[in-house]
């Protein structure tokens, strides 16, 4: 098990898929995957950690990752009989440019339908020795995929896939169960009825819950733009025991806005570019951290992890940061590594 540390080490979510999954995909093949997974971040101490998202993973959708046709295909109400007409205007949405086509059209009233969270989580938990975090999308970014014609608008398609993933994480039995927000950042105008929607599914998580947000990584860069000033509020209104917030990539200036952050709110600090293939020295690791203590006072950071998922990077690259992660945490404390 994890030492008792006071700063607790952990990843986003996501790891780099191995060539032998993909070459080979079988069910097997995935659960001794998301094994490997487990147990490599377990090795490097990494305190609280995730499957890598392997629970969502298809080889059809490397767009996204999983992170938005995994929950919202299943779910009665969407159809995939998507027109050419539809297509097009949907290319014309903005922030939208990352995808060719939408997941699917919400053409009904939304429901859990074949969806299952809760298996997903007690498989990979199961192969778990150190706390385990379960992690899913958020509905702010769900929404922003669609199709809507159903709802009356963004907020109430929201709130409807908020219903749908609050009955999901209602019977999830993880130590966190995280949500992510990767479009709210590039549109910080929309944050009040993000916030409404992402509420309803912490309230309904029965151990710790947490938010990661950041400017999107595709290929190694921000795909949006903005800064954490914008969202403050948004973050203040968060029923949330944590948030995860990239931290690393941004300019060290910005650390001073999350002063103004609720105390209640325990602050992760993201220590690794996954935007960078060169792995990190534990003393630039600590020196984050000692930077942040200072600025946003002592005890506030919770948590210490990389900027995002590490999906884009090759293994070794991932490994090794995450080797760094704990040992920078460990300089900081004062313990061995």
């Amino acid at each position: 098990m994890p030492n008792a540390a006071r700063i607790k080490t952990t990843t986003v979510g996501s790891y780099p898929i191995p060539d032998w999954l993909v070459a080979l995909p079988s069910e097997q093949a995935l659960l001794d995957a998301t094994r490997v997974v487990i147990s490599t971040q377990e090795e490097a101490g990494i305190d609280v950690v995730c499957d890598g998202e392997l629970y969502r993973f298809d080889i059809n959708h490397p767009e996204t990752n999983g992170m938005i046709e995994y929950f919202v295909k299943p779910m009665s109400g969407v159809s995939q009989g998507i027109e050419f007409a539809e297509l097009m205007k949907f290319r014309q949405l903005p922030g939208m440019k990352f995808r060719t086509r939408p997941p699917g059209m919400v053409t009904g009233a939304l429901g859990s339908g074949a969806l299952d969270l809760p298996i997903a989580c007690e498989r990979a938990k199961a192969m778990a020795r150190h706390p385990f975090k379960f992690t899913l999308t958020g509905p702010h970014m769900l929404a922003k995929t669609l199709i809507n014609r159903h709802y009356k608008d963004r907020r109430e398609l929201a709130l409807a896939i908020a219903g749908v993933l609050a009955e999901q994480v209602s019977h999830i039995d993880a130590e966190i169960v995280q949500l992510d927000e990767a479009n709210l950042p590039g549109h910080p105008e929309e944050w009040s009825w993000a916030a409404e929607a992402i509420n309803v599914v912490l309230d309904a998580v029965k151990t710790k819950a947490a938010v990661h947000l950041c400017f999107g990584n595709y290929g190694g860069q921000s795909i949006q733009k903005g800064s954490w000033k914008n969202l403050i509020d948004y973050l203040n209104a968060l029923h949330v025991d944590h948030i995860i917030m990239e931290c690393a990539h941004r300019p060290p200036e910005e650390l001073a806005i999350f002063r103004e952050l609720r105390p209640e709110i325990g602050f992760g600090l993201g220590v690794i570019d996954v935007k960078a293939t060169e792995i990190e020295q534990p003393e630039a690791v600590a020196r984050a951290i000692e930077r942040a203590e200072k600025t946003l006072g002592p005890d506030r950071v919770k948590y210490v992890h990389p900027d995002c998922g590490f999906w884009m990077l090759k293994r070794t690259i991932a490994d090794g940061k995450m080797r760094a992660l704990v040992r920078g945490r460990d300089l900081y404390e004062g313990r061995s590594g």
